[in-house]
């Protein structure tokens, strides 16, 4: 029988590692579109390699395809003689493939005519698509390699934390970038980032479709009434204790669907006007009764 499960498990896992890698394949391709259909005619300088690949492009006319694989080979290199195998293993396929798509959308983003003109609807398309294609990368457990292998060579040695290290190449090379194509494309470059950020956290953790109270209160049984009897929601209770005056107190923790958030925040606040509560996003609920 535990024979059955291992092999069970074995396919499991194998089937799981083909997803992986074919969504990695397509999150790399778009992400390719993405560089060659609004990065690279806007010069849009949002760091990393390609960031590297459109200054050297508009400067010495170098392939962006053939710069960005030898920047990658290189930190794959580093990786491999600092990180150790295993580290390097995941970057593998993104230093190869990334390139070579690079290269075949080149080709077909030539017959695609979009006006660039409008800089501002091309970073949010950038943003957005980029920013989707980035999520999935980091859901498949893959790295796309690149710089950040650097900020992680230096964090092991060094122990400098990897954002900022991240930041600090980033930056210079958005600095660089805005030299050669105006202090403008600084501030879109700012814009594109933070909206690919916040659709890679929306991909990583979802869109939020409910509320976690944690509720303090000296009417807890009045609120857990109203919550469980009249909302219909369940709720936890456990023992805390107050820093300040060391007293002894209950919370009430309530899971509940946003659409109720109203409902809640103002029937607290009726019950209980010195109520303490605080509220943040819950990604996932599951169980209950």
């Amino acid at each position: 029988m535990d024979t059955f499960f291992e092999d069970i498990l074995r396919k499991v896992k194998k089937k799981s590692l083909i997803i992986r890698i074919i969504t990695l394949l397509i999150s790399l391709f778009v992400l390719s579109l993405v560089y060659n259909l609004f990065l690279l005619p806007s010069n849009l300088v949002t760091g990393g390699i390609n960031g590297i690949a459109i200054i050297t492009n508009y400067v010495y006319e170098i392939d962006s395809s053939i710069m960005i694989l030898l920047i990658s080979a290189t930190c794959l290199l580093f990786s491999f003689m600092y990180l150790g195998k295993e580290r390097t293993a995941g970057s593998i396929i993104a230093t190869l493939f990334y390139p070579l798509f690079v290269k075949l959308t080149s080709l077909i983003t030539q017959n695609i005519s979009l006006n660039y003109e409008d800089t501002f609807l091309m970073i949010i398309f950038a943003g957005v698509i980029g920013g989707l294609a980035n999520g999935f990368i980091y859901k498949t457990g893959f790295s796309n390699g690149g710089l950040p292998i650097i900020s992680q060579i230096l964090y092991k040695y060094f122990k400098i934390p990897i954002t900022k290290s991240s930041m600090l190449i980033n930056s210079i090379i958005v600095i660089i970038g805005s030299f050669f194509f105006g202090w403008s494309m600084l501030m879109y470059a700012i814009i594109l980032l933070f909206i690919n950020n916040l659709m890679i956290d929306k991909v990583l953790l979802g869109i939020s479709k409910n509320k976690a109270f944690y509720i303090v209160t000296n009417k807890e049984k009045e609120i857990r009434e109203y919550i469980v009897n009249k909302l219909h929601h369940t709720a936890t209770i456990f023992n805390v204790k107050g820093a300040f005056f060391e007293r002894k107190r209950k919370v009430l923790l309530v899971a509940i669907p946003t659409r109720d958030y109203y409902k809640v925040t103002e029937g607290l606040k009726l019950i209980d006007p010195d109520v303490f509560f605080v509220v943040e996003d819950a990604y996932e609920v599951k169980g209950g009764k």
